[in-house]
C-alpha cells in the first residue's frame, strides 16, 4: 500500500509539469449589435492548432449571416461569426455538445438593454436555455463550478497547498494556516477585480512557482527549527498574497459578468475553498493512513514527496523566467 501512495504521490507532481495554473474552458459570448443582429465568438481548447473548430448549437430562430472566422490562439482556436435573429432570444437555447466531452464551457449573453446573463455547460448539461432576466442563482452555480475547477487543475496553487499540508503538523495549525492563505489569495482577488491592484502575469506565475519550491525545500529539511514551521501561517499569507493574483488571471480570462460581480466573485472564491478543503482532507487522510499502517516509513514518504513537489516547482521557475 505504502508504495502504491508513493506512486501515486510521484504521479500526481510530474503529471502537473503540463497543467500548471490551467483554467482554460470553452468559451461561448453572444453579443447583440442592433435590432436582429448578433455576434457568436467561441473559444475552444485545443492540444493540436489543426484540429477542427467545432460549430455551436445557436437558438433556433437564428441563422448565420456571414462565414465563420477561424483563428488561431495559444492552446485555442477561435470563431467568429455574425447572425441575424427574428424575435427575443429568450426561450432559445445555446450550447456546444462538442466542446464540453472533456471539460466545461461558459457562455455569456449579452443583450444590448438587458444584463449579461451567464451559464456553465458540462457534458450532462452541454446546452443551455437563455432566460428573460438573468438569474442571480446561475451565475452563484456556474462560478463555484468554475472555482472549484480552477484549483483542481490548476497544479501550481494545488501543489503549494499540498506542501503546506506536509509542512504542518497538527490539525489546528492546518486550519490557521489554509485559513491565512485564504484570506490572502481572497484579498488580492477582490482587489485585482475591482481594479484596485494589479501585476503582469509572468512575474505572478514565477513568483508562485518559487513559493511552491520555498516549501518543498522547507518540508524536505525535516523538523528544523525555522520562521516556515514556527510561523506556517504568515509564510502561508505571504505567498497567498501572490497566488490570489493568479486566480484573478484566470478569473480574468473567463469574465465576470455585468451586474452580478460581487456575486460572481464570492462564488468563484467559494469554489476554490471548498476545492482546497477537498485537497487538504485527502492529503490528511493520505498521512492517516501512512501513520496508522506504517509509520516508520512516514518520514521517507514526505521527504519523497517534497523532492517530487520541488523538481516540479523548480522546472515551472526556469521555464516562467525563461520565457
Amino acid at each position: 500500500m505504502i508504495r502504491a501512495v508513493l506512486t501515486l504521490l510521484l504521479a500526481l507532481a510530474w503529471s502537473a509539469t503540463a497543467q500548471a495554473d490551467e483554467l482554460r474552458p470553452a468559451s461561448l459570448s453572444l453579443t447583440q449589435n442592433d435590432g436582429g443582429s448578433w455576434t457568436l465568438a467561441w473559444k475552444q481548447p485545443v492540444t493540436r492548432p489543426d484540429e477542427a473548430l467545432v460549430v455551436p448549437e445557436i437558438p433556433a430562430n437564428c441563422r448565420f449571416a456571414s462565414d465563420i472566422a477561424r483563428r488561431v490562439a495559444v492552446n485555442a482556436l477561435l470563431g467568429t461569426v455574425r447572425l441575424q435573429c427574428e424575435g427575443p432570444l429568450a426561450g432559445g437555447t445555446i450550447g456546444a455538445p462538442d466542446l464540453v466531452i472533456s471539460g466545461d464551457a461558459l457562455v455569456r449573453v449579452k443583450p444590448l438593454e438587458s444584463p449579461v446573463q451567464a451559464y456553465r455547460l458540462t457534458a450532462a448539461e452541454p446546452v443551455a436555455t437563455i432566460a428573460t432576466e438573468p438569474s442571480t442563482w446561475q451565475v452563484w452555480r456556474s462560478y463555484f463550478g468554475l472555482g472549484v475547477e480552477h484549483i483542481l487543475e490548476g497544479w501550481d496553487h494545488l501543489l503549494f497547498v499540498i506542501a503546506l499540508v506536509l509542512l504542518v503538523v497538527g490539525g489546528w495549525s492546518v486550519v490557521k494556516a489554509a485559513t491565512a492563505f485564504t484570506i490572502a489569495h481572497s484579498i488580492t482577488l477582490a482587489a485585482v477585480t475591482f481594479g484596485y491592484a494589479g501585476l503582469p502575469s509572468r512575474p505572478v506565475e514565477a513568483l508562485i512557482a518559487l513559493s511552491i519550491v520555498f516549501l518543498a525545500v522547507e518540508v524536505a529539511r525535516g523538523n528544523h527549527d525555522t520562521l516556515t514551521r514556527r510561523l506556517p501561517w504568515l509564510v502561508a499569507f505571504a505567498f497567498g498574497l501572490f497566488h490570489g493574483f493568479g486566480f484573478a488571471g484566470a478569473l480574468r480570462e473567463i469574465g465576470l459578468p455585468q451586474g452580478e460581480v460581487p456575486a460572481a466573485l464570492i462564488s468563484f472564491n467559494l469554489g476554490v475553498e471548498a476545492g482546497q478543503l477537498l485537497v487538504i482532507a485527502i492529503v490528511i487522510a493520505i498521512r492517516a493512513l501512512i501513520q496508522r499502517f506504517a509509520a516508520a516509513t512516514e518520514p521517507a514518504a514526505i521527504k519523497l514527496a517534497a523532492y517530487a513537489i520541488g523538481i516540479t516547482g523548480s522546472y515551472w521557475l526556469i521555464e516562467r523566467l525563461v520565457s
